[in-house]
């Protein structure tokens, strides 16, 4: 089963992720998206490595998630991808697409592209259990920078993109988690 959990920023939207891998009863194997070039971010990694079971195995994967996915999917495991946002924005800033929006240009990034697109075509087929973190930051003002703009629209887009081919989508708000999508019992 997939699944995609949303929320803004500090909704609880990882706590609930790692709740639910945890009550999987299959081996979780935590798959990082986040690149550390400050204190700040090195500050937030670390606060989510504190959290997470020491038995839990780590995969790093900035660019490539949909690889790193497939590499490590098995019906035994819990694959945690935290998080789709931070993916996103390293795909935008490893290509052309972050510069090609602040020069007004039409954004045209294979990497961008080529990479979502596998995202979603792999997700269907993998065995085990996938929960997917992302935020949802379309429920604030539209940003006043073309490449801010750029990033909420294709967020929006790849949440999307992702519920659809997702089994179950969860929405935290407060600590509190709101399914908005569930497994059809058949």
């Amino acid at each position: 089963m997939r699944e995609l959990i949303i929320g803004g920023a500090r909704s609880g939207k990882s706590v609930q992720a790692e709740r639910r891998a945890h009550e999987s009863g299959l081996r979780v194997v935590y798959v990082a998206t986040a690149q550390v070039f400050d204190g700040e971010m090195e500050r937030r990694v670390a606060h989510h490595r504190v959290r997470r079971p020491a038995e839990w195995g780590l995969v790093e994967s900035p660019l490539n998630l949909a690889a790193t996915l497939r590499q490590h999917a098995a019906p035994d495991v819990c694959l945690l991808v935290d998080c789709l946002t931070l993916w996103l924005s390293n795909l935008l800033f490893a290509g052309e697409a972050a510069r090609q929006a602040e020069a007004g240009e039409a954004v045209d990034c294979p990497l961008f592209r080529d990479e979502v697109q596998a995202l979603v075509d792999v997700l269907p087929q993998l065995p085990g259990r996938v929960i997917l973190v992302s935020n949802e930051v379309g429920w604030s003002i539209v940003p006043m920078a073309a490449v801010s703009r750029l990033f909420a629209d294709e967020q929006g887009r790849l949440n999307q993109r992702v519920a659809a081919v997702c089994e179950q989508v969860t929405l935290v708000a407060a600590g509190l988690p709101l399914v908005l999508k569930s497994p059809v019992a058949g």
